[in-house]
């Protein structure tokens, strides 16, 4: 099934650089995705829109979440537990998007059941084609488990 022609995705993405959310929106933009991007700067918004409190209680159900693992008040690896261990979350596939290229980061990033890890280039044509991938893989080939 091609999502691109089908729904409307829900995409979160927790991201404290504004440049890199922006660099992401417009990359799943051009990829002409139908997509709704919500982007929240740190580990506790994640969670409160994830959980429909506070500002967040109309927010949707993602249908992916593109997670940087350095985060402010609450980091990603601190989400990542807390999605895959709630009942009504853990099937909403979380792809890792961070910096960090050490073994430690990638390593406890599956063992808390990320579905994919994947580096952040720094060059900007490599990061295009990186978001690029994300969006081919889980929105085009990937069955999503449906709300």
């Amino acid at each position: 099934m091609d999502y691109r022609n089908s729904k409307l995705i829900e995409i979160l993405m927790v991201e404290d650089n504004p440049a890199d959310a922006r660099l992401t929106k417009e990359a799943f933009k051009d990829a002409k995705v139908l997509n709704n991007m919500h982007v929240v700067p740190d580990g506790e918004e994640a969670m409160m829109f994830l959980k429909k409190a506070g500002k967040y209680n109309e927010s949707p159900r993602p249908d992916l979440i593109l997670l940087d693992l350095n985060l402010p008040k609450k980091d990603g690896r601190e989400v990542l537990s807390e999605i895959k261990m709630d009942q009504d979350l853990k099937r909403i596939p979380v792809v890792i998007l961070t910096t960090s290229e050490d073994d430690k980061d990638i390593f406890t990033a599956y063992d808390l059941h990320a579905n994919a890890y994947v580096k952040k280039p720094v060059d900007l044509d490599q990061f295009m084609k990186i978001v690029e991938a994300v969006e081919d893989f889980w929105l085009s080939v990937v069955r999503l488990p449906s709300r």
